[in-house]
This record gives C-alpha cells, structure tokens and sequence, in this order.
C-alpha cells in the first residue's frame, strides 16, 4: 500500500438501530483496510457484553490505544486510517474526538452521518436482543436535530446518508437506495 500524509479517521454517526455497524462493515470490506473501533466491541471486550456500559473512561482509553495503533500502521502503510463506530451525536463530544484524534496524529476526518428516521430507529431498537432505552434514543435523536455534523467542527467532509426506506434487517444498508448530501 502506498505511503499517504493523510492519516484519515471516519466518524460514524447516529442513533442506535440507524445501521452504523451495518454500513461499517459493508464499507470495510469493499474499501481499503482500515482499523476498526467500535465502542460497542470494546464494551464487549472489556465488560462480557456491549449492553454492558461499565466505566466510560476504560472505553475511552481503550478507543485512544486502539486508535494509536492504527496511526502507527497508517504510518508503516500497512493500513489506511481508522473508522469509529460509535453514535457521536452531541458536537461536544465529536469535537473532543476530532482533538484527541489529531494529537494521537490523524489529520483527516470523515463524518458519515446516518440520518435514520427516529421511528425507524425505535423499531429497529425493539428488534435487537440488546436493547437501548428509548428515552435514550429520544434523547440523542434531539441531540443530533440540534447541532447535526458540520464541517465547521473540523470534518473534510459530510455525508449525511437518508435512507428511503427501511431495509429489512437482513437486507444490506450499503446496497439500499441511498441519496447523498454531501457537505464539503
């Protein structure tokens, strides 16, 4: 793989059950490799089960020892980047992503924005074994309509991904309709 100065870290957004993890793995498996962060597996990893919430600043750490990583194999050319599968919808917390990814050493950032509607959401939510609140989902449903991504918090680029339909669960969310708004 050749050598790029870009060290790119892709910033999955939106709510649980709007198929993030889904596109995560479509996108990893037809675009260059990349590393895989997801809070969810480290929930898994660190505590038996991604319902499993634990201690934030064990997740957090471990997400910075993983990204670390994957700096380091950008650099060597084994790898391109990194892709953080987490809900990141307070533009607080995107931008403390974004500061900490740069001084660890990433220097481009991605934001792909799952703009699932909330009552699509919710249905998905009662479908799953593990389940979020769905005051919770409310919750960051009106974070992300208050302060959506934007390029002004320091992203290359936006791609908000509207779906026009609900897929089932065991259709492919990478090959549903998909319109794009990208915002650069």
């Amino acid at each position: 793989m050749p050598f790029s100065a870009d060290i790119p870290l892709w910033l999955l957004i939106g709510l649980p059950g709007s198929g993030k993890s889904t596109w995560a793995e479509h996108f990893r498996q037809s675009g260059p490799e990349i590393a895989y962060v997801s809070t969810d597996q480290i929930r898994r990893q660190l505590f038996g089960g991604e319902a499993i919430q634990g201690s934030w600043p064990q997740v957090w750490q471990r997400v910075i020892h993983e990204w670390q990583q994957a700096v380091q194999q950008t650099r060597q050319g084994k790898i391109y980047g990194a892709l953080y599968d987490a809900t990141n919808t307070q533009r607080q917390g995107r931008r403390q992503v974004i500061k900490t990814a740069q001084v660890l050493g990433f220097t481009k950032f991605i934001a792909i924005w799952l703009d699932v509607p909330l009552a699509d959401c919710l249905k998905r939510n009662q479908g799953r074994s593990r389940q979020v609140p769905t005051d919770v989902i409310q919750a960051m449903s009106r974070q992300l309509i208050g302060a959506p991504p934007h390029p002004d918090e320091g992203f290359a680029a936006v791609y908000r991904l509207c779906p026009n339909r609900l897929p089932p669960r065991e259709e492919s969310l990478a090959s549903a309709d998909w319109p794009h708004d990208g915002d650069q």
